[in-house]
């Protein structure tokens, strides 16, 4: 087989409207040249304009499935988004922990339309189990700050994020007022990489999904975690300029324009 598509594991929930979640995971990976093969965490009652609940899976299949995968097919890069429990953590964890692959977190701690996934117990789960395993973590500008149980500036966020273990935290800057959006890349005795974006009007419902989502497939094609980031920023941007519209809610990004649709 020649130039065979590289894998990436994308663990995360099922967003029935096909806007976040496993679904964004799917077709972002194939806009960007990969094989997507999938772990669901949890299902979900949502739209886009919120979650209305949460329905975790057992996360003894979830383990199974995990190891089966691992055995299986050749993963080059793992992305983990909702993830719904302390317990889900130290399933992941525990696989995760016995592979070498890069990894991607989106630490989803929080629908657009504010339904709350996580706990106190998730949030320091995060960040004793996951994030010091991670290559390159993305949470927005409240994530970050929700992380280290801090108002302070995000890049204050930021370096403390890359104590934890995690060399590449990128900060995404959509959630804020700014004419711009301004994402950050953190790295450890690295001055900060900034970035800034167009603002693009209205709301979007699975940009956090379908960066991390781009960022992984990128690392999966051998890209360094500098470069990827980058690159999946132009991605995801394009791809919430093409979104597509809802009745209700936010739009949903338009992930097949990198495979020329219009």
């Amino acid at each position: 087989m020649s130039n065979p598509r590289p894998v990436v594991l994308s663990i995360s929930g099922h967003d029935p409207s096909g806007g976040a979640g496993i679904q964004a995971d799917i077709e972002t990976s194939l806009a960007l040249g990969c094989h997507s093969c999938t772990v669901i965490t949890a299902l979900t009652i949502q739209d886009t304009v919120d979650i209305r609940k949460i329905i975790p899976q057992p996360a003894e299949q979830v383990e199974q499935q995990l190891r089966l995968l691992f055995d299986d097919l050749p993963i080059r890069c793992v992305k983990i988004g909702l993830i719904g429990s302390s317990e889900m953590v130290n399933t992941i964890e525990s696989v995760i922990r016995t592979t070498d692959v890069p990894v991607v977190l989106d630490p989803v701690l929080a629908a657009g339309g504010g339904f709350d996934f996580s706990s106190r117990e998730l949030v320091d789960s995060l960040i004793t189990q996951l994030i010091p395993l991670s290559t390159v973590i993305t949470p927005n500008s409240h994530e970050a700050r929700r992380l280290i149980k801090t108002t302070k500036n995000l890049d204050e966020c930021g370096r403390r994020l890359n104590n934890l273990g995690c060399n590449h935290v990128l900060v995404t800057g959509a959630h804020d007022q700014s004419p711009e959006v301004n994402n950050v890349l953190y790295r450890p005795s690295e001055s900060p990489l900034r970035f800034s974006w167009k603002r693009l009007a209205g709301s979007h419902h699975g940009s956090g999904c379908t960066l991390a989502s781009a960022i992984a497939a990128l690392l999966a094609h051998g890209q360094l975690p500098v470069e990827a980031v980058s690159n999946a920023q132009d991605f995801t941007w394009k791809a919430l300029e093409a979104g597509i519209p809802s009745r209700k809610g936010q739009s949903i990004p338009n992930r097949a324009h990198g495979l020329g649709a219009p």
